[in-house]
């Protein structure tokens, strides 16, 4: 039973990692398209003037990061981190 329950465990951590790793992509798509979208506005109305896009490009940019990191680069949670956090909450009460 403790098999299956860690074999349960360990496959539901690699779907949630997945379906992140998924959602990343998609989101990665969404951000080249819609940003290369306003960088040809930008090109065709006013190539010479301002370049106005960068503050999307910027600004969505570090959300796109952080959603890297979250995905490739941030630690997983532990059973220990659980039983730390049970462990902390339990003396703040």
């Amino acid at each position: 039973m403790v098999t299956d329950t860690r074999d349960q465990a360990a496959r539901d951590r690699a779907v949630t990692q997945l379906k992140k790793r998924r959602d990343f992509y998609g989101h990665l798509l969404v951000y080249v398209l819609v940003n290369t979208f306003l960088v040809v506005i930008w090109a065709v109305v006013d190539a010479h003037g301002f370049f106005w896009p960068v503050f999307p490009i910027v600004g969505w940019g570090i959300g796109v990061v952080m959603n890297a990191w979250d995905v490739y680069w941030r630690p997983p949670i532990t059973e220990d981190d659980v039983q730390h956090e049970i462990e902390r909450e339990d003396k703040q009460i």
